[in-house]
């Protein structure tokens, strides 16, 4: 995982989660798809991102793990209703009502650290917050953290860098920015499943973190509803909180936000914009069907 640099394999693709190179091409080809009235073979789809069928059947399975006909079944927009009609949601109330220590909460060793209340409140007064620029399986991400870990993740390929900067400093206005990528690299390589273990220092209010701490057990290529997480975490009236509270969360992919849906299987929002969650999603459940490992 670098920041803001080029790796390529040898034969000149970029490795699967080593560039925002992949994303934008793939997100030229998912917005073909979309276009589309009809499924697209693969040579109509290559010719229309400008490149040969070869390199881009391998360029799209280098990315995802399948070939670019098998990826619009999963870009199919009854996609995620399908998901969840086969109740493939396991949140367990018992493991998301109350605030976790350190541990294994999540397959990529994450060490769970909150925020006090009375930190929070301090809007962040403090803290020195680390920032970077690197590439990612969905595009650039700007990734921001503390000594203790990660506080931020947000993907600025759809939303752009400026707005996501605006975005991620408004919520803690009183730290001081340091620009340190090399600080953040090894846990930014954690995240997207390139080795090590990932810290993660979540800076939010209680419930905030008890409705993101219930994601963490939603496991890859599955979903869940907003109702369901509202369940999770002993306040089955508070679903539009929740849903406001999925909105806000400051750390993309890591507390996989991008897994709540609503009730109808409608894909609702994102904070990063819609095109980044039906690519993670199909991303997710591409390689859960295919047994390839997920970040």
């Amino acid at each position: 995982m670098t920041a803001g640099t080029d790796t390529n394999t040898a034969d000149g693709i970029p490795t699967a989660h080593g560039q925002a190179y992949h994303y934008r091409v793939m997100r030229r080809a998912i917005a073909e798809i979309d276009a589309a009235e009809a499924p697209l073979r693969l040579d109509e789809l290559a010719a229309r991102m400008g490149m040969s069928a070869a390199h881009f059947q391998r360029l799209f399975t280098a990315w995802v793990g399948v070939s670019p006909k098998r990826y619009q079944q999963y870009l199919a927009l009854d996609h995620a209703r399908a998901l969840l009609r086969a109740q493939t949601s396991t949140l367990e109330a018992a493991g998301a009502a109350g605030l976790s220590g350190g541990g294994r909460l999540h397959d990529l060793f994450l060490r769970w650290e909150a925020m006090s209340p009375g930190a929070y409140a301090r809007h962040g007064a403090g803290l020195t917050i680390r920032y970077g620029h690197f590439d990612s399986p969905f595009g650039k991400v700007l990734a921001m953290g503390t000594a203790r870990g990660l506080c931020g993740l947000a993907f600025t390929e759809e939303v752009g860098a400026a707005a996501a900067w605006a975005d991620m400093t408004a919520r803690w206005p009183e730290a001081d920015f340091l620009n340190d990528p090399k600080a953040l690299s090894g846990w930014v390589c954690a995240a997207f499943g390139d080795g090590g273990a990932a810290k993660v220092h979540m800076i939010g209010a209680p419930f905030q973190i008890k409705v993101w701490e219930a994601l963490l057990t939603v496991p890859s290529g599955h979903v869940t509803t907003y109702g369901e997480i509202a369940h999770a975490i002993g306040q089955p009236r508070a679903a539009r909180a929740v849903g406001t509270a999925v909105g806000r969360n400051p750390v993309s992919w890591l507390i996989p936000c991008h897994r709540a849906l609503r009730k109808s299987g409608g894909l609702g929002g994102y904070h990063w914009g819609l095109p980044v969650k039906r690519a993670m999603l199909a991303w997710e459940s591409a390689r859960a069907d295919t047994g390839a490992p997920n970040a």
